[in-house]
């Protein structure tokens, strides 16, 4: 996975000014949150199913070797064929060879982070196989030559206007002076230069949410119906997915779908649910005629039975992205990594390594609201802390905030000079502010109000000197 995070700092400064990112995390804003607000209102046994959820979840996190021979067995009986992944490069390498064996030149694509994750597109595209995403947003980022900043939204911070010019440079078959103001327009020229991709495509490649060790099978689900058309239309189906999505049986899967449409966008259940079992059976209408699955590593074994574990049960419904106050001031690309926002700031760290992806444990402000929204329970919060504790320990802090951390760490272990150093701080800070609230300008504060008022302590000291005179309100 190629991570780019040693330059958030920098990739941040250029988001904040962006009016058109601005925009865009508005919409989510307004849209994901509240949507889910009331799906899970009108859910009284929501908590409930999320108990359950992390129960299966971690059930499996602990017996995963069986429930993934389980699955391999029941693919094999199919007809179906497993390929195990260690690395993103044999993951890639799979992928080819079963394109090669069946002299594949155009490939069509569901949306899978773990095919962004092992830039699996680029790798076709240097063996002379096009491939073409077929989920709107990807197929919108695909041609503007982008990664996703979202896991459920990939071209969220694209705005309308901007999805048209690119559809006029791309498309040039159509009409120079066709309109493409309405979405629905929009909408309707992609279907149609996406419909002659399904139809001619050799092999059509999918990720999935889950899969089943019970039967064997593959579980995606989507509001497009694009997943659909990429696996049953063309003659080979590849699923590409990593080593966590497995679960034991189809009602397991029934109880963490309840709880993923309504954690990710607010709906009861997707438009399209669909669940794969191994090739094509002599009395099927339709289906591909050779079924693969490609199974990732690429490093989550390592966090198996470590702190890191239940980072795994995580079902990527973004809803920790959609609720987070980072995420939501300067998008998913600043965070130089497949997975952005909490989530990603967890699991980047992981997969590839703290000494490239220190900034992202920092990037949070700790609120919670990431584990309250969490159908799994996922602990971020503590595991972002963790993160912290080995970047320090590892020396990896920068020299200035380590010293700062140290100077903070004595003081706090002497409460009267704790006491003191607010005490006098509380002072300095409410004399400088005098009539004003607020202060504009503070040295050594400037990465503060460089984009916001420092306000001013309240008169009356410090809440522990307010305490002790038994002022309790």
């Amino acid at each position: 996975m190629h991570v780019t995070s040693r330059r958030f700092k920098d990739n941040v400064r250029g988001a904040v000014n962006d009016a058109n990112l601005r925009q865009s995390l508005a919409t989510m804003k307004t849209g994901f949150r509240v949507k889910r607000g009331l799906a899970v209102a009108a859910l009284p046994e929501f908590e409930a199913l999320r108990e359950a959820g992390k129960a299966i979840k971690t059930h499996t996190l602990e017996h995963l070797d069986h429930y993934l021979e389980h699955f391999e067995a029941r693919v094999l009986e199919r007809g179906g064929h497993v390929h195990w992944a260690p690395d993103a490069e044999t993951a890639r390498r799979a992928v080819l060879d079963i394109c090669r064996t069946h002299g594949a030149k155009t490939v069509t694509k569901g949306k899978s982070m773990v095919a962004e994750e092992i830039e699996l597109n680029a790798f076709l595209e240097g063996h002379g196989i096009r491939p073409v995403e077929t989920d709107l947003g990807e197929y919108i980022i695909q041609l503007r030559h982008e990664l996703p900043s979202h896991i459920i939204a990939p071209a969220i911070h694209v705005r309308k206007s901007q999805v048209a010019s690119t559809f006029r440079e791309s498309h040039p078959q159509f009409p120079a002076d066709r309109p493409l103001e309405e979405p629905r327009e929009l909408l309707d020229e992609a279907r149609t230069v996406l419909r002659e991709h399904f139809l001619g495509a050799d092999v059509g490649i999918t990720g999935a949410n889950f899969l089943v060790a019970e039967t064997g099978s593959s579980v995606i689900v989507t509001n497009e119906g694009n997943g659909d058309l990429t696996q049953l239309l063309p003659r080979v189906h590849i699923v590409v997915t990593s080593i966590e999505k497995v679960v034991p049986t189809l009602e397991d899967t029934g109880t963490l779908l309840r709880l993923l449409a309504r954690s990710a966008t607010g709906q009861i259940m997707s438009s399209y649910t669909t669940v794969s079992t191994g090739p094509r059976r002599p009395d099927d209408p339709d289906g591909p005629d050779h079924f693969h699955v490609v199974l990732l590593d690429n490093g989550r074994s390592r966090l198996l039975g470590g702190e890191f574990q239940d980072v795994l049960r995580c079902i990527r419904c973004a809803a920790c992205i959609n609720h987070c106050p980072v995420y939501g001031a300067v998008g998913g690309h600043a965070y130089g990594s497949v997975y952005p926002g909490p989530i990603g700031s967890v699991l980047t760290p992981g997969l590839a390594s703290l000494e490239e992806s220190a900034s992202l444990p920092n990037a949070s402000t700790l609120c919670g609201r990431c584990e309250e929204v969490c159908p799994m329970k996922i602990p971020l919060p503590r595991m972002l802390r963790h993160w912290r504790e080995q970047e320090f320990a590892r020396h990896l802090t920068p020299a200035r905030t380590r010293w700062g951390l140290r100077a903070w760490a004595f003081a706090a272990r002497r409460p009267w000079l704790y006491r003191l150093g607010t005490g006098l701080a509380g002072r300095l800070l409410s004399r400088l502010g005098r009539g004003r609230g607020r202060l504009a300008r503070l040295p050594l504060a400037g990465g503060w109000t460089q984009v916001r008022d420092l306000p001013v302590p309240p008169p009356g000291g410090t809440f522990m000197a307010r305490y002790k005179r038994g002022e309790t309100r």
